[in-house]
C-alpha cells in the first residue's frame, strides 16, 4: 500500500496505478479511527473495484466551535495497518494546511438540505463535509465512492451534490455494522463510559421495536415514532435530539411509511452525540 500525503503525490500514484489496472477505483473516504464498519466499506471496495483508494483525514471545517475536533481520536499507524491488511492500494493522508492552503475562501453551499436533521443542530456541518468531499472527488476522481448507511443524512447530501455539481461518480452506501450488542459501530462510541454504554443501547432498541411496528404492517408515521419514543424516553441517560420518519433524498417529513423511508434518530448520551437509523 502507497501512503500519499500531497495532492500532487496522490495524483501522480493515481495516474501510475490507472496505467496499470483499467478496472474502476473505488475511494473510501474516513476520518480515521477505524472500526469494522469502515472495513466493510473497504471490502465492498475491494470487491467492485480493481484499485481501492483510501482517505485518512480529519476535516476541521465540519466541526463547529465547542465540538470534539481537538479529541478526536487519530491513531494513524493503526489505522494504516489496518487500511492495509483490508487491501487498500493508495491511502491519501494530507494535512489541513494541503487540503485548505492559506488564503482559500470557495466551500460547497448545500443548500435547505444542509439544514435538516443534523444539519440543524450543527449549522455549518454539511458545508464542511460537502467541501472536503468535492475536493476528494476532485483530486482522487474515482468511479465508485463507498459511504456507511449508518450516516444516511450526510449520504443524502452528498448524493444531491454529485447531482448537482454532476461529478461523474457513483456513490454507493454500504449497510450499518453493529457491536454485539446492537449499537451502531462509530468512533465517536470510545468516548462512553462503562454506563453510559448501557444506556445508549436505548437507541438500538428503539429502532427495533420501530421495526417491529413497521413489521406488523403501521405504516402511520406518529404511531411508529411514538413507539420509539416510548423506548427512547425509559432510558434517562439518553437525551433525544431528533427521531423523524423522512424522505431518503429530500429529508422531508413523510405522511405514510413506505418501502425505502428513512426512519433516523440523534440522541446524546453524556457528552457523546450518537446517530442511528433504519430504512423501511
Amino acid at each position: 500500500m502507497q501512503v500519499l500525503t500531497t495532492i500532487a503525490a496522490m495524483r501522480a500514484a493515481l495516474r501510475a496505478v490507472r496505467a496499470q489496472s483499467p478496472g474502476a477505483l473505488g475511494l473510501v473516504p474516513t476520518m480515521g479511527a477505524l472500526h469494522a464498519g469502515h472495513l466493510s466499506l473497504v471490502e465492498r471496495a475491494r470487491a467492485s473495484c480493481g484499485v481501492v483508494s483510501a482517505t485518512l483525514f480529519v476535516n476541521p471545517t465540519q466541526f463547529a466551535p465547542g465540538e470534539d475536533f481537538e479529541r478526536y481520536p487519530r491513531p494513524f499507524e493503526r489505522d494504516r495497518e489496518l487500511f492495509e491488511v483490508a487491501g487498500v492500494d493508495l491511502l491519501f493522508a494530507p494535512t489541513a494546511e494541503e487540503m485548505y492552503p492559506r488564503g482559500g475562501t470557495t466551500f460547497v453551499d448545500v443548500g435547505e438540505l444542509g439544514t435538516k436533521l443534523d444539519g440543524a443542530s450543527r449549522p455549518g456541518h454539511f458545508r464542511g463535509v460537502a467541501t472536503v468531499v468535492s475536493k476528494l472527488l476532485h483530486i482522487i476522481q474515482p468511479d465508485l465512492a463507498f459511504f456507511g448507511q449508518k450516516d444516511a443524512v450526510q449520504v443524502a447530501v452528498l448524493r444531491r451534490m454529485v447531482q448537482d455539481l454532476k461529478f461523474p461518480v457513483e456513490l454507493v452506501a454500504c449497510p450499518i455494522v453493529r457491536d454485539q450488542d446492537g449499537l451502531a459501530l462509530s468512533s465517536r462510541n470510545a468516548y462512553l463510559s462503562a454506563a453510559e454504554r448501557i444506556q445508549a443501547l436505548a437507541i438500538p432498541r428503539a429502532l427495533q421495536a420501530i421495526r417491529t411496528e413497521l413489521d406488523a404492517g403501521v405504516t402511520t408515521p406518529q404511531q411508529v415514532l411514538q413507539t420509539g419514543l416510548r423506548v427512547l424516553f425509559a432510558e434517562s441517560g439518553v437525551a433525544l435530539e431528533y427521531l423523524a420518519a423522512v424522505d431518503p433524498a429530500s429529508l422531508a417529513p413523510v405522511t405514510e411509511i413506505v418501502r425505502g423511508t428513512l426512519l433516523a434518530l440523534a440522541a446524546r448520551v453524556g457528552q457523546t452525540r450518537l446517530i442511528d437509523n433504519l430504512l423501511a
